[in-house]
């Protein structure tokens, strides 16, 4: 099983892209199952979405506390919660930011994992730029279909189909594939490097 911890913000759609990546790894053929977690429900305030991955039913409702990916859609909240507790020293990061993780106090963090296991993205800028709209969660989506190969990023572009139509599916669309590239160009680039 592949379990997923998504942190954000209220208003940045945590709870829709669990709710997303869970129809993306349906339409590849897995079982899926994303639930959130709320504090204060208010715009702002910290939010917690799950997303489970796996060949099999999945029978636990637990929230989960040990996950293989993790994506935090806000960089604020990386020195305001334990957005690590738990986190597998084999697992995928993903940080929506313009900054590298040295700027954002994450050298040592990212130096116990595996090479290509974590990188961050700025989604923001994609999402404004695609949607006109500084909301991260979809892009995030396409990012970590390529960092993390759990789901293909033709079932993230299906589900943002399913879920949005028109402008607003085709922009998402157009997002999460920008995501997907830029994640994709970065991790080439890490293998150019290793390889010099």
């Amino acid at each position: 099983m592949f379990e997923v911890r998504i942190h954000g913000r209220g208003g940045q759609g945590a709870v829709t892209a669990a709710e997303l990546l869970s129809v993306a790894a349906f339409l590849d053929g897995r079982h899926a199952q994303a639930f959130p977690s709320f504090g204060s429900e208010r715009t702002g305030a910290p939010v917690v979405a799950f997303c489970r991955l796996d060949g099999k039913p999945i029978r636990s409702r637990e929230p989960v506390v040990r996950p293989d990916g993790l994506v935090v859609q806000d960089a604020t909240l990386l020195h305001q919660v334990p957005v690590f507790d738990g986190f597998a020293h084999d697992g995928y990061l993903l940080v929506n930011s313009p900054h590298d993780f040295a700027e954002l106090g994450l050298a040592d963090v990212v130096a116990r994992l595996p090479p290509g296991r974590a990188l961050t993205v700025p989604a923001t800028a994609l999402a404004r730029e695609h949607l006109g709209r500084p909301v991260p969660n979809v892009v995030l989506l396409g990012a970590f279909a390529a960092l993390t190969g759990q789901v293909r990023i033709e079932s993230v572009q299906a589900a943002i189909r399913e879920r949005f139509s028109g402008r607003v599916a085709d922009g998402n669309v157009a997002a999460a594939n920008a995501a997907c590239d830029h994640v994709r160009e970065q991790l080439r680039e890490q293998s150019r490097v290793a390889a010099d």
